[in-house]
């Protein structure tokens, strides 16, 4: 086997795992929420801050809160782009919605993943790119809101700023 074959079949073999016992190989995010409001309102203010965060013009006070690009919606999914508006490195992020206690609250599993495939850390940013999200559109703030992921599920999420991130 040549010395690329065997590159690539690490790679592939690397690239079909996406934890080790450390946490992801690739700079990543996964975070759950609970809100104690229907999952039809999150969505709503998910999609909204979304697109008002689609400009470079948003980013003019500092921080990542911009350049956001919504790829698809519907009312239990979400697909979105961030591109980091310095390096212009671009993130997928998903929100899967589910609701819950007789469709009075809603549950939240969402997920930034780096699509440059090198990526290994990222200050936090996959994280970044969420928790923006949620404090933006005020879900933060919500009745019922809680927020479970941990540094193995969120790469360098312990020493994110999402202040600058």
């Amino acid at each position: 086997m040549h010395i690329t074959g065997w590159l690539l079949a690490v790679a592939l073999v690397f690239g079909s795992c996406s934890f080790s016992s450390t946490g992801p190989f690739h700079a990543q995010c996964k975070v759950e929420w609970y809100f104690g409001i229907p999952c039809g309102q999150v969505y709503e203010m998910l999609v909204t801050q979304i697109k008002k965060w689609r400009t470079l013009s948003s980013c003019a006070i500092g921080g990542q809160k911009c350049l956001y690009k919504l790829q698809s919606a519907s009312v239990h999914f979400i697909a979105a782009k961030h591109t980091t508006p310095i390096k212009r490195q671009v993130d997928d992020i998903t929100f899967r919605l589910v609701t819950y206690e007789f469709f009075s609250h809603c549950h939240v599993l969402a997920m930034s993943v780096s699509e440059t495939w090198y990526t290994i850390k990222d200050h936090g940013t996959n994280y970044c790119n969420l928790y923006n999200l949620m404090e933006g559109s005020g879900l933060i703030r919500v009745r019922g809101y809680m927020e479970v992921t941990s540094e193995f599920l969120c790469t360098q999420r312990s020493s994110a700023n999402c202040t600058l991130y």
